[in-house]
């Protein structure tokens, strides 16, 4: 397997970058103490959502949605399937066999989130409405929805490749990730902590009582996190994935995929308890050979300030980690670059320099 890997040291300040069910931030136990976490789900939607903004070459295009019968609609009129009504119908039969309709929605939507490309979409329309053509009423087509998606090669779908899908309906369209992600975790014994707030009422009269119009409390919490990134480029290249993509654009692909997972942050209450911070330290590998190896053991027995900080102990640590696992293990690592040893363009041409 060759694997590009990228382990990631990030200081957050006060936040809560990933909630739980009642809106406190995501915590588990490792090494017999409690740790922040921030859920693989909540970092890769945040890298999807900064790479469609912030990288136009990424190929970022995919779209994870229950209304997909109106952007099929719309394609379907696009190549001549009229009128309206015909084209819905037919739009919810495709999206009915892709992911079955919601009988209870109020609104027209299927069952499950489905993550089509864009390209995907239009290829199922075009073909759908070239047999429309010689029989307006067939619905044969419909084993070979997959062969219509499938043929669009993913040539807008980076991020299906990427971070894969599961088509239950369907399941020839279900794709193995080529990137592989960790639940992020602080490297240090973190506890949540409580937010007391209070709202002063603006049209309250000033000699009324002074108390304030509405209280409540919010909990946060603050960490360095240990965060753990890869992408196997043998399967990012099959057939299935990106080989329809020249070299010269899988490697852009990869630059975007890099530069979106140190740079894009969870959302969650940006506005109230903003936290975007840069990554403190990056180590970047490629393997020729091997297998995904985490270094979150590094952090096993939790980190303790020792007067340098949490982000200088936990990096000192991995390093320590790292170089124990090659020397004990063999691990060989063709290619290293580190931020912020070097910056970011020339991390990211280190890495992507082994693209196939």
């Amino acid at each position: 397997m060759k694997l590009i890997e990228l382990h990631i040291l990030q200081s957050f300040p006060v936040s809560c970058l990933n909630r739980d069910d009642v809106g406190s931030p995501k915590s588990a136990v490792f090494g017999g103490v409690n740790r922040a976490r921030l859920s693989s789900q909540s970092l890769k939607r945040a890298i999807r959502e900064y790479a469609q903004q912030n990288i136009p070459a990424a190929r970022f295009s995919g779209e994870r949605t229950k209304l997909i019968v109106e952007p099929l609609t719309e394609a379907l009129k696009r190549h001549g399937v009229t009128p309206d009504a015909v084209a819905l119908e037919h739009a919810k039969n495709i999206a009915d066999k892709l992911a079955k309709l919601d009988s209870k929605a109020a609104d027209t939507k299927v069952g499950t989130l489905t993550f089509l490309a864009p390209s995907e979409i239009d290829a199922m329309a075009r073909n759908v409405a070239e047999l429309l053509k010689s029989n307006p009423n067939s619905k044969d087509y419909e084993k070979n929805l997959h062969k219509f998606c499938k043929g669009a090669g993913l040539m807008d779908g980076a991020d299906i490749a990427l971070f894969g899908r599961m088509v239950a309906s369907l399941p020839s369209l279900t794709l193995e990730a080529a990137a592989m992600f960790s639940h992020a975790l602080s490297t240090h014994k973190a506890d949540n902590d409580l937010d007391f707030y209070s709202a002063v009422d603006d049209r309250k009269p000033k000699d009324d009582d002074a108390g304030a119009g509405m209280i409540g409390t919010l909990e946060f919490s603050s960490a360095v996190y240990y965060r753990y990134a890869a992408i196997n480029l043998d399967l990012l290249a099959d057939n299935d994935h990106l080989a329809a993509l020249p070299v010269e654009d899988r490697r852009q692909v990869v630059d975007a995929f890099i530069r979106a997972t140190l740079m894009a942050v969870p959302g969650a209450r940006k506005n109230s308890m903003n936290a975007s911070t840069l990554p403190g330290f990056v180590l970047g590998t490629y393997k020729s050979t091997g297998q995904p190896v985490q270094l979150i053991n590094a952090f096993e027995a939790p980190i303790k300030p020792r007067g340098v900080g949490l982000l200088a102990a936990s990096a000192d640590a991995l390093k320590a980690h790292h170089t124990e696992l090659k020397q004990t293990w063999g691990i060989s690592c063709d290619t290293e670059a580190v931020l912020p040893d070097v910056n970011l363009n020339a991390f990211c041409s280190a890495l992507t320099q082994h693209v196939i």
